[in-house]
């Protein structure tokens, strides 16, 4: 079920939300941010908005201050005419509860730690990879696609000395290095290196504002509500709309051909305008996918979406997209763990299958991630507080389909009485960018260089 969560969240939690939304908007009345916090990467990056359709929804585009509608539409279609890799970012906000996602049941540790959210044996499918852990119920499609070897479970993810803030600790994952200072995300430095000047779809932010992650520096990325885009023309509909604009793209097609330069360059933009037109034209009415979706709202509809796009050649290189529901359940944790990741791990499912029907699967993988875990022992409200090593899970028929780091148990945690971190996740991200995108992760990534590389794509 969607929806406001029923359990507490914390101030500070709240509180980073506020801030993050009117920041990332950019211009919105601001709300105090507590000394230290960091401030949302991507803070003050201009934005701009286009209309592709009368009536539909509005692309915002951030860092596009010199970017004209006519570069626009060209940078576009000239982009979509090379499909390469897609990366994915499902953010699983508020601090997931990682012992329950896979819970040591025959422990008597956990027993302990956990008298009221403790899973029963049995209540899950066994995690194959380590006999201690089992899945929670509501994981199912997960453990389905892992048994297919499409999902590489990282069990205990963070990163030294971890910091329990959801604001400093999102924005250490959002910005891929331990510094409050950094104002671009680590997404968006990578476009930085391998995107255009002039293709705003490169990096899309689902969720109506721009992901922190996705901030560039230098190359323009766009933020929508939705997937619903078209072009069309004033006045003119139907047959002799299509007429028009073929007609159009022919004589931009013999235009192009000319010896005469600005002739040419005109011709190539009546092309491209409308090869553009012919992609958007699948997102003007409700979008038709090969697979069934959950009907829970955004997040499914989203990805359903999202693989719609992707099908119709849309140049989209990293795409974000924020998970149902708040995993920062410092009371009355189990119901609305149980429905959220339930939804979650349906729209996921949902996903994979789709891009398998479109033959999309070999070029698109997503990682779905949180700030950091709970605490292993519950606390006197039947809920969790803010711990440390946490869950990621790396989706797709790429992904190598085996652990990266170990499951680290109860008996000996860290400094804070959390779990310890197994996985690095600043490593993971080097590996992503060098193994799935072939980049040098120097060029991205802070202090790469004293970084490990886990083997993350089979």
């Amino acid at each position: 079920m969607s929806g406001a969560p029923r359990h507490r969240c914390c101030g500070e939690f709240t509180r980073s939300e506020l801030a993050r939304r009117s920041l990332a908007e950019a211009g919105r009345g601001l709300p105090s941010i507590e000394p230290g916090m960091p401030a949302p990467a991507g803070t003050g990056l201009n934005r701009r908005s286009f209309m592709l359709r009368s009536g539909a929804l509005a692309l915002s585009v951030y860092g596009a201050s010199l970017l004209k509608p006519q570069a626009f539409v060209e940078g576009i279609a000239k982009a979509a005419e090379s499909q390469g890799k897609v990366l994915v970012s499902v953010f699983l906000e508020g601090g997931i509860d990682g012992l329950s996602i896979l819970s040591p049941v025959a422990d008597d540790k956990y027993r302990q730690l956990r008298p009221q959210l403790r899973m029963a044996p049995g209540a899950g499918p066994a995690w194959s990879e380590d006999s201690r852990l089992q899945w929670h119920p509501s994981a199912a499609p997960l453990h389905q696609l892992h048994g297919e070897g499409k999902v590489t479970v990282f069990p205990s993810i963070g990163y030294p000395s971890a910091d329990q803030s959801h604001f400093t600790s999102r924005h250490y994952w959002e910005v891929g290095e331990l510094s409050a200072r950094t104002n671009t995300g680590w997404l968006g430095r990578l476009l930085d290196v391998v995107g255009s000047d002039e293709n705003p779809l490169q990096g899309l932010s689902l969720d109506g504002s721009l992901a922190p992650s996705l901030a560039t520096g230098r190359v323009p990325v766009a933020a929508t509500w939705g997937p619903s885009y078209d072009l069309w023309a004033p006045g003119v509909w139907g047959d002799v709309e299509d007429l028009m604009f073929e007609a159009f793209r022919r004589l931009g097609v013999n235009a192009e051909k000319s010896r005469d330069a600005h002739l040419s360059g005109a011709g190539r933009v009546v092309r491209q305008a409308e090869t553009l037109r012919q992609q958007l034209r699948a997102f003007s009415d409700e979008i038709t996918s090969p697979v069934t979706y959950p009907d829970t709202g955004h997040f499914p509809e989203s990805l359903a979406g999202l693989a719609a796009m992707l099908d119709a050649g849309l140049p989209i290189t990293v795409a974000s997209v924020g998970a149902p529901g708040s995993y920062d359940t410092h009371d009355e944790q189990a119901e609305d763990f149980r429905n959220y990741l339930a939804e979650t791990c349906d729209g996921l499912l949902a996903f994979q299958r789709d891009l398998e029907a479109r033959g999309l699967d070999d070029r698109v993988i997503t990682l779905a991630w949180s700030e950091f875990g709970r605490r292993p022992e519950e606390n006197g409200s039947a809920g969790t507080d803010h711990g440390a090593g946490g869950n990621a899970f790396l989706i797709g028929s790429g992904a190598r389909g085996q652990m990266v780091g170990e499951w680290p148990g109860l008996n000996v945690l860290d400094e804070d009485d959390n779990l310890r971190s197994t996985a690095d996740f600043r490593a993971v991200y080097c590996s992503l960018i060098e193994q799935w995108f072939g980049v040098d992760a120097d060029a991205v990534i802070p202090g790469a260089s004293g970084l490990a590389r886990p083997v993350l794509i089979g």
